[in-house]
């Protein structure tokens, strides 16, 4: 359950068909600057300004005067990028997304109606469709001994070749306010993480993550 295919509905992102060719959303991530400048140069230019080279927002989102953005950046439809957002690059926002007060954010996939909206970090990371990250919550993308990142699926443990990795969420997640998403944690589509968790690792699809770590299935209504 940790394919792209398995997290992911690629038709809520203009990467679909870049994210297609990868069987894993990590292996994604070390391309993403080339894939938005491939991207940039392509969109209609009567919808989108290039505010200055390789920085492309649509005419209809919304960027506050104090916001910082780096290139490359594509800012989609009807998005809101709010009071001292810091965009440091190799950022892809899709439609309809919220990147608020404060909030961080480097070399990641921003899929289709993301919420980061309450003085949040999200690096070198893939946020799926509607994915939603409460105030607080981080993703921590660089161990603290340095090593490459894994990603432990029960008693499996997948190498990433990555020094810099911080999380998946699948379409529909919902993280908790002042949570830790800990370098290499992937989370199945539709899973509730609770407030002040440190998550590391898979945590499977319709799920919920409580605290102390304790995953339940989410029941069927």
């Amino acid at each position: 359950m940790l394919r792209i295919s398995e997290l992911l509905d690629l038709t809520h992102t203009i990467a679909g068909e870049y994210l297609a060719d990868f069987d894993y959303p990590w292996q994604a991530l070390s391309g993403i600057r080339e894939m938005i400048i491939f991207e940039g140069r392509s969109l209609n230019k009567s919808e989108y300004n290039e505010i200055y080279p390789n920085v492309w927002i649509h005419k209809n989102s919304t960027v506050a005067p104090t916001a910082y953005i780096d290139e490359p950046c594509i800012i989609g439809e009807g998005t809101e990028i709010r009071h001292c957002a810091f965009i440091r690059g190799s950022a892809l926002i899709g439609k309809n997304c919220v990147i608020g007060n404060s909030t961080e954010i480097k070399n990641v996939i921003l899929f289709d109606n993301v919420q980061v909206p309450h003085y949040n970090y999200v690096g070198d990371s893939i946020l799926g469709y509607k994915s939603h990250m409460g105030a607080g919550s981080i993703t921590s993308n660089v161990k603290s001994d340095k090593t490459l990142v894994t990603v432990n699926k029960g008693h499996e443990k997948i190498n990433t070749k990555l020094k810099k990795f911080g999380a998946v969420l699948g379409d529909y997640v919902e993280v908790g306010c002042n949570t830790v998403l800990n370098p290499g944690t992937v989370v199945g589509r539709k899973t509730n993480i609770y407030p002040l968790s440190c998550v590391r690792g898979y945590v499977p699809s319709e799920s919920i993550y409580k605290t102390g770590g304790i995953i339940i299935k989410k029941e069927n209504r």
